[in-house]
């Protein structure tokens, strides 16, 4: 299944360096989107079919700490820690911290610092 989605935040400039630092991705600006600010991302890492997109918010973000308030946003990494740790250095702030869930890895959520909520997790190794 294809899909899309997009990410919306009040500054794209620190979106962009938040998510490229944070997964990796650079971003592309998208022919007919100048005036939302319309960013493409550009990854080998994004599954076959799926596309992301960033632009700047058109409301107000909701305050930090507060409700999810929409969809979470949930990507693989090699190391939960290490990218929770980068993500609280660079602008982050902590949703919930890392801890192992039984039969899925190891997980954390991050506020990116303009009001979304982004997933890491480290997928538990298969056993043989």
């Amino acid at each position: 299944m294809a899909g899309h989605f997009e990410i919306y935040v009040a500054d794209v400039e620190q979106g962009k360096a938040f998510y490229g630092g944070l997964l990796g991705w650079s971003f592309a600006p998208m022919e007919g989107g100048e005036a939302a600010d319309y960013h493409l991302v550009e990854s080998d890492t994004l599954g076959e079919g799926l596309t992301v997109g960033m632009m700047r918010r058109p409301d107000t973000a909701h305050p930090a700490g507060s409700a999810v308030r929409g969809g979470t946003m949930t990507f693989e990494v090699a190391d939960c820690d290490e990218r929770y740790a980068w993500a609280m250095a660079n602008g982050g702030s902590e949703a919930l911290p890392p801890m192992d869930f039984p039969g899925v890895g190891r997980c954390a959520y991050v506020e990116d610092g303009q009001g979304n909520i982004v997933g890491i997790v480290t997928p538990v190794e298969e056993r043989a």
